[in-house]
């Protein structure tokens, strides 16, 4: 039976569900939780200066917050890829905001982006089980 993985995710929280087939419901396998998301820009910049390793090239600086979501993304898409290594899922399902949901594309390496079957560009963190069931029935049988 093909396993299908179901993330529901924004940039500080991120729940993944696996479906063990039809009619079989979603269970919770893993919930990752990224506090430095939520965070002020103000509180996740240090007073340190640079070290001036300078190499000529302009750079443009990153906002904390969205530094913060990227390394979330690519914890996220380490999971997906131990999880595809290990045969754990056959088909993933993505749910996040679209910003997230763009950093989790550009995160994911290319064998595992293939089994990416449907993308939702929602924010259903906040949904119950129930709800997600009924949202994404469109794509799943639950």
């Amino acid at each position: 039976m093909a396993i299908t993985w179901i993330l529901v995710a924004n940039a500080s929280l991120a729940k993944l569900y696996a479906n063990l087939g039809p009619n079989k419901g979603l269970k919770l396998v893993k919930e990752l939780v990224h506090p430095e998301s939520r965070k002020k820009n103000a509180d996740l910049v240090t007073d340190r200066t640079g070290t001036g390793h300078g190499n000529g090239s302009y750079e443009p600086p990153t906002a904390p917050k969205e530094h913060a979501a990227r390394t979330f993304a690519h914890e996220i898409a380490r999971e997906f890829y131990t999880g595809r290594n290990a045969n754990r899922f056959a088909r993933a399902i993505l749910v996040a905001p679209p910003n997230f949901m763009g950093m989790l594309n550009s995160t994911l390496d290319g064998p595992t982006a293939q089994l990416v079957s449907d993308r939702f560009e929602k924010d259903y963190t906040k949904a119950s089980e129930a709800q997600i069931k009924q949202r994404l029935a469109s794509c799943i049988f639950l």
